[in-house]
């Protein structure tokens, strides 16, 4: 049963309770300058605003979307690209994409010009519906991608180069659309990128995101009576399939825009938030906060939420410990998957098993887990392996590329690229990455990208990007770079050379040293990581 069946039922049962709350929108930003300036996690506003939807009018935003689509030829196996910040329309827009028999892209609020086209002509993307803040990006590259191509205008204000999303859906039927979907069909490309830095396509069908719905709600027992607080940008898998859960009860949630403690505090008290998604950095903040007294706990309202979980990235000992004395009534739970399994949940640690802090967990609901040897056997236990997953929520394939494909897909098992091994409890624990990806406050950075700009650099002959373990982010790059003979450089330079990359990727740490390099040429990033601290970073940090 594909999810828009849910939807449907969802307006039968339930049409005039309120569905989504959004609150505090995002920040118009100036065009073409300031995006580059976005930090890690998403930019906390200055202004209180607040919105809200029902059911029913959930359902007819998305119908009118897709009736919109049709009208303007869009057909089943189509793409709709979606480029916007957190806000009421997302999910509708999603949905209503979804009806059509089209397939949704969501991309990153982060990427660049030249990477939102990339990734257009990737997916082979029909339509591009963005927002605002997206305005100077998208004018770029209005000429090449607007060929062939629809460009839709989410806000006010429409661009020349774009439709406005809002007077055109006003004219088009709210009645559903009579789309037949199976299980089987194609429903969505969300992107991760390989160990090359460049975007890979992942195609999953309405299968997956139908089992993502189911478990997270095994997992974590919503009900129609929880109100779920969402702060990650729902492009990630993580943000909307831990919101999957609220949606298959008929339940509220809440999209909060801001990840200050005084702002995520605010919104479970006057919004009666009983399940909060935090990353680790908010998680920390808000302990740090409270600590120091910015915040005081009793200006809240706080009793009713009872489940705090993390995911993203791993979650260190010390944090839940800390919190756990903070909010002993809390339920802890964290959650491990990738794009490439519709995100988090094929392993996870459950409500009950918090004495296993430190640990991933076992195989999620529906689920199949392995840890294997590089010959492919599964190793012993207390051996370390890659961790191998298997379930309906499994990618179907790297959209139009094989060859990847056929790296990480054997027999229905995805082969993650992080080693594991297993405990005598049958619990799973992250040893290290096999892939060099550094994950900082829950984002994907990935060191090619930011070693080539740095070798455009005349003064630099080589440089290498790792992670390094920080309290807060769990990981900060670092960037070790090697200087040309002869050649003097200072790291004000770099820093100040790096300004020409957005915020997020520019090197935290710089290290003038030679960069050590393997008979074939690859850089030896596990020595690095060895010299410089992050050496089985991950399982560092789980015991920390």
């Amino acid at each position: 049963m594909p999810i828009t069946d849910i939807l449907e039922r969802n307006c039968k049962l339930y049409g005039n309770d309120i569905c989504l709350v959004e609150i505090n929108p995002e920040i118009k930003e100036t065009r073409r300058v300031t995006w580059k300036e976005y930090e890690l996690m998403e930019p906390n506003p200055v202004t209180h605003y607040r919105r809200e939807i029902t059911w029913s009018v959930f359902n007819e935003k998305a119908n009118r979307f897709a009736n919109l689509l049709l009208e303007r030829g869009i057909k089943k196996g189509d793409k709709v690209a979606v480029l916007l910040m957190n806000c009421l329309e997302w999910l509708p827009i999603y949905f209503g994409i979804l009806k059509t028999g089209a397939l949704a892209v969501p991309l990153n609020f982060r990427y660049a010009p030249e990477e939102i086209e990339y990734c257009l002509n990737l997916a082979e993307v029909d339509v591009l519906v963005f927002g605002p803040e997206f305005i100077g990006r998208v004018e770029e590259i209005a000429e090449s991608i607007s060929k062939n191509r629809l460009l839709f205008y989410v806000g006010d204000s429409c661009p020349s180069f774009a439709e406005d999303y809002n007077s055109l859906t006003a004219n088009c039927s709210s009645q559903t659309p009579m789309i037949a979907l199976t299980d089987a069909d194609d429903a969505a490309i969300y992107f991760s990128s390989g160990t090359t830095g460049f975007p890979k396509a992942i195609l999953h069908n309405h299968e997956s995101l139908m089992h993502s719905c189911k478990v997270e709600q095994n997992h974590h027992g919503q009900t129609k009576q929880d109100i779920f607080l969402c702060i990650p940008p729902l492009y990630h898998t993580g943000a909307k399939m831990h919101w999957f859960g609220s949606f298959l009860e008929g339940a509220k949630a809440v999209l909060l825009k801001g990840t200050k403690p005084e702002f995520i505090l605010d919104a479970v008290s006057k919004e009666k938030c009983t399940i909060v998604w935090l990353l680790v950095p908010w998680a920390q903040d808000i302990l740090d906060a409270i600590d120091r007294g910015d915040v005081k706990l009793e200006d809240y309202e706080l009793s009713q939420w009872r489940l705090m979980h993390i995911g993203a990235q791993p979650v260190p000992q010390s944090l839940i410990q800390r919190w756990k004395k903070i909010f002993p009534h809390h339920q802890y739970d964290t959650n491990y998957g990738l794009s490439e399994s519709i995100g988090p949940g094929c392993v996870h640690l459950g409500v009950e098993n918090i004495h296993k802090v430190g640990a991933i967990g076992k195989a999620g609901y529906g689920w199949q887990v392995k840890i294997v040897g590089e010959d492919g056997a599964q190793v012993a236990r207390g051996e370390v392996g890659e961790l191998a997953v298997k379930g309906p929520g499994v990618m179907t394939c790297y959209y139009n590329d094989e060859q990847a494909t056929k790296e990480v897909l054997c027999d229905g098992w995805l082969y993650t690229g992080d080693m594991a091994q297993e405990d005598e409890d049958g619990f799973i624990f992250l040893v290290d990455r096999k892939k060099d990806v550094v994950i900082s406050g829950g984002e994907n950075i990935y060191p090619v990208q930011i070693e080539d700009f740095l070798r455009t650099n005349n003064k630099i002959k080589d440089a290498a990007v790792i992670g390094i373990p920080d309290k807060r982010l769990g990981e900060i790059t670092a960037a070790i770079i090697e200087i040309k003979e002869g050649m003097d450089c200072t790291e004000d330079e770099i820093s100040t050379f790096c300004t020409k990359l957005p915020k997020y990727k520019r090197p935290r740490k710089i290290i003038f040293a030679d960069i050590p390099r393997n008979p074939t040429g690859k850089i030896e990033k596990p020595k690095l990581r060895k010299i410089y601290g992050g050496e089985s970073l991950v399982a560092a940090q789980n015991k920390s």
